[in-house]
């Protein structure tokens, strides 16, 4: 089980080594300056925004996720879906241990999904978040799937045939990549050189996915008009890249309030650019008290 179409099998639900690392207040102000985010709490370093949570792992979930792909497909990621489940927010000053394993490797028609899990846990021992990150490899092959897939949170089709509750526009910036890029410590060339953007296929700088995430995270908990801080879960899947200066309109549907355990109120989300093309589809927040 060691190799299948140069995919390593073996590592699958293998948990890595882990990875430590200090919350500093100024990191997550830069952040959340990055992002253009609006929450005082954020602006003012109180707490985390709910996307930097893949800043401390953000190695580790490369790493891990690369070490079950063939060295050809390396070059050949795109970021297909990520999907957060919150405890409770990052604080500043302290020290969080991530670890990760690959759960899924899936063949499909044009290439083959990796799911990792990443997990986060605080100085107390409590766990932070958890995460489980998408990558979708291009021209690759893989007979079947192993492991579990990535858990669903696909948007109702009926909600389209709806007015949104709530639409909201924003805008990217002409140097969005360059400040996303510092503050969150990922240095795709993909995102800061359009000659390298452009031999890669794409039409020139993109913005991160991550980036587009964090906008549209904005986006629902200004819908929700609570604490930031009751976010639990924040899931999308990319389907298209945005570029600088592209306007995005997120619209918003209330699908209700989720009994059981802890009640959550919920909602779904897509995202689309000025020139029509959808960049986000699936979106799903949850909301509940901590």
């Amino acid at each position: 089980m060691s190799d299948n179409k140069g995919f390593d099998l073996a590592q699958l639900d293998m948990w890595g080594d882990e990875l430590e690392f200090t919350v500093e207040r100024e990191r997550i102000v830069a952040y959340a300056e990055a992002t253009n985010d609006p929450i005082r709490e954020h602006l003012e370093g109180v707490y985390a925004p709910p996307v930097f949570a893949v800043v401390p792992p953000f190695q580790l979930m490369a790493e891990r996720t690369m070490s079950v792909v063939p060295d050809e497909l390396m070059m050949k990621i795109l970021h297909g879906e990520h999907d957060f489940r919150f405890h409770r927010p990052i604080e500043p000053g302290e020290k969080l241990t991530s670890r990760a394993k690959v759960v899924g490797i899936h063949g499909k028609s044009s290439g083959v999904t990796v799911t990792t899990l990443i997990e986060c846990r605080g100085d107390r021992g409590d766990v932070v978040n958890e995460q489980y990150f998408v990558g979708f490899f291009r021209g690759g092959t893989l007979d079947g799937g192993y492991g579990q897939p990535s858990p669903e949170h696909t948007l109702d089709e009926e909600l389209r045939s709806r007015e949104p509750s709530a639409q909201v526009v924003q805008k990217f910036d002409e140097d969005q990549t360059f400040r996303y890029s510092e503050a969150s410590g990922d240095p795709m060339p993909i995102h800061l050189d359009d000659e390298f953007a452009q031999l890669m296929g794409l039409p020139g700088i993109i913005v991160h996915g991550l980036c587009t995430m964090a906008f549209t995270s904005h986006a629902v908990i200004g819908h929700v008009l609570g604490d930031p801080s009751r976010l639990r879960r924040l899931a999308v899947r990319f389907s298209a890249p945005a570029q600088p200066k592209h306007t995005i309109t997120t619209s918003i549907w209330s699908t209700g309030v989720t009994p059981g355990r802890v009640t959550r109120e919920t909602c779904a989300f897509e995202t689309v650019t000025d020139e029509g093309k959808t960049v986000i589809k699936d979106g799903l927040a949850e909301f509940g008290p901590f």
